[in-house]
């Protein structure tokens, strides 16, 4: 099952952060994963958010994003994002069938 993540970045060295950014379509590439959105300034359309940048990105299922969270290579790049940018990570399963929302499961 297709799965999803969300990153949520507040950026506090740009010059680390920078450096993982020109890594990162390199190692991004090695894997089955989709950019799908990266915005340095989301619509708030409720609530609050107190970060500078939201990134999406999908993989066919799980044990793809894993071998790409986990592989040597992101590893070797992460530590220049950890440096640049405070993040929170969420990774969420994608809905087979939709009608299943409405059945809560």
């Amino acid at each position: 099952m297709t799965v999803y993540a969300i990153a949520e970045l507040t950026i506090v060295d740009p010059d680390a952060y920078g450096r993982y950014l020109d890594k990162f379509f390199d190692v991004f590439s090695q894997y089955d994963g989709a950019l799908l959105a990266a915005d340095n300034s989301p619509d708030i359309i409720e609530g609050s958010w107190p970060h500078d940048k939201l990134v999406l990105i999908s993989f066919p299922d799980r044990a793809a994003f894993d071998a790409w969270a986990t592989s040597p290579e992101y590893e070797e790049i992460a530590q220049d994002r950890k440096a640049g940018a405070r993040s929170t990570v969420i990774v969420a399963e994608g809905v087979l069938n939709p009608l299943e929302l409405r059945r809560g499961k």
